[in-house]
């Protein structure tokens, strides 16, 4: 375990008794603590309270205008898509993705509920942990043909009956999003979630097929995946407005699927969002969050009225989740020892 620094005394330590040795570290000493990480691809932490930012940092390299690859974390962000998309009537989580895709109705795909597809239990043979999988995340990157490739993929269990993490669900969303509202996926998210919270630049990784990919390769700034954030803590207003509607965001964050035993760092996944109840100081800390390959996520703590965003390079590396929650359990522990 690596040790923080020693602090000075301040007014926010315990008076008098303290020691330097015993001294609580602040929410930026948390992370001037992460320079000294060796494995150089931390790229940004900011936290955010009340939608004020009390820490920020950037690594090797990365600024405040870096725009960052946050993977499979724009899963989460689709699903805020969708969400927009039931608000205005154009889908429903009861239909099937036939009823929205005619393309590959009549599939086992086009069999499947939205609401399934949202949680990860489409029942499809997809799962991106086995590269034999017929849906797996690789294939999908590679097929010539995004549209045949889901009609090829087969049904492996029952839709509803079991959770595979896997990246066909939420490509196939996206293109459910994009039918439905007949907008690009990319001009859909700039009309209703990009510019509502001010976010001016990003990159959206396509398809062969020119289709942005709901299933992750959005690469946004630290601060507006924070923001993002900050609109999901406050059950989708920013600025007094309503940008996603507060019955959609309880719904993706309601704990659907217990994911505890094949996921360490879940205990339950709802549409595209995971939660986790982390143990801080003996208090349990209910914790709602998108997660995306090498440790990109965005953390939403309720209970501190906090959000905790980070970028991470750390593709395809074991240390990068461990890392990222490491981290956010360092800076909830200083919150808690200096409120």
């Amino acid at each position: 375990m690596r040790h923080l620094p020693l602090l000075l005394i301040t007014a926010l330590c315990l008076p008098c008794t303290a020691n330097a040795q015993n001294t609580p570290a602040s929410l930026e000493q948390v992370l001037q603590a992460q320079d000294r990480d060796s494995h150089g691809d931390l790229r940004a932490v900011v936290v955010l309270r009340d939608g004020a930012v009390v820490a920020e940092r950037y690594y090797n390299g990365e600024t405040a205008e870096t725009l960052h690859d946050i993977r499979s974390a724009g899963k989460s962000i689709t699903a805020l898509l969708v969400g927009a998309a039931v608000a205005r009537g154009q889908l429903a989580t009861t239909k099937t993705v036939g009823d929205y895709w005619p393309e590959v109705a009549g599939s086992p795909a086009g069999k499947v509920l939205l609401d399934d597809l949202l949680t990860m239990r489409s029942g499809l043979a997809a799962f991106d942990e086995d590269e034999q999988s017929p849906g797996n995340e690789d294939k999908l990157d590679e097929a010539p043909d995004p549209a045949a490739f889901v009609r090829a993929i087969p049904a492996a269990t029952t839709p509803g009956s079991a959770y595979r993490y896997n990246s066909l669900g939420s490509y196939i969303a996206g293109r459910m999003v994009e039918s439905a509202s007949g907008a690009d996926l990319e001009d859909y998210a700039a009309k209703v979630l990009f510019a509502p919270l001010g976010i001016a630049r990003w990159s959206w990784g396509r398809d062969v097929a020119h289709h942005p990919k709901g299933q992750g390769n959005l690469s946004l700034r630290a601060r507006d995946t924070a923001k993002i954030g900050q609109m999901v803590l406050d059950d989708g207003l920013f600025d007094g407005k309503t940008v996603i509607d507060a019955a959609w965001i309880k719904a993706a964050l309601a704990p659907r699927v217990a994911i505890g035993a094949v996921d360490r760092y879940a205990d339950s996944y709802g549409y595209f969002w995971y939660a986790k109840m982390q143990d801080i100081g003996g208090k349990k800390i209910a914790v709602h969050f998108a997660s995306g390959n090498g440790g990109n996520k965005i953390y939403v703590i309720p209970a501190r009225r906090m959000v905790v965003s980070i970028a991470s390079s750390a593709y395809g590396k074991g240390y990068g989740q461990r890392r990222s929650e490491d981290i956010l359990k360092a800076i909830l522990e200083a919150d808690a020892r200096q409120m």
